[in-house]
């Protein structure tokens, strides 16, 4: 695969996913990175997204019935769950896991992976 380019517009998507602490969805990394490159624009924003997928730098956090969502790959490399905020849509990074999952499955079954979204209201939605 040739090498691509680094342009104003990718550094500031990729500043965008970095900086927010949180899986953004593309129309909020498209907010984030307009501040730093006015006018960038939402074919610009997705074809960034999947070279950034392609690349490995980042992955989708899927959210049941809502929009893919993105953040760093090395933050999904780490151990933690999510909480989708139902009023203002957000997706929170939740550290730490409640443990113990194994003792909810029936008899025999063995667990390998587990991903789990918590909804609710966030703080400022409370």
């Amino acid at each position: 695969m040739p090498q691509q380019r680094t342009t104003r517009q990718s550094v500031a998507i990729r500043e965008a996913i970095e900086s927010a602490g949180r899986p953004l969805s593309i129309e909020e990394i498209l907010e984030e990175a307009s501040t730093t490159v006015p006018g960038i624009g939402l074919r610009t924003v997705y074809r960034v997204v999947r070279r950034l997928q392609e690349e490995n730098e980042i992955t989708t956090v899927s959210v049941p019935g809502g929009a893919d969502r993105y953040e760093l790959a090395s933050v999904a490399a780490t151990h933690h769950h999510h909480f989708h905020c139902t009023a203002c849509d957000r997706i929170y990074d939740v550290a730490g896991c409640a443990g113990g999952l194994q003792k909810l499955l029936p008899k025999g079954f063995h667990l390998e992976h587990h991903e789990l979204t918590l909804s609710g209201r966030c703080a400022t939605c409370a």
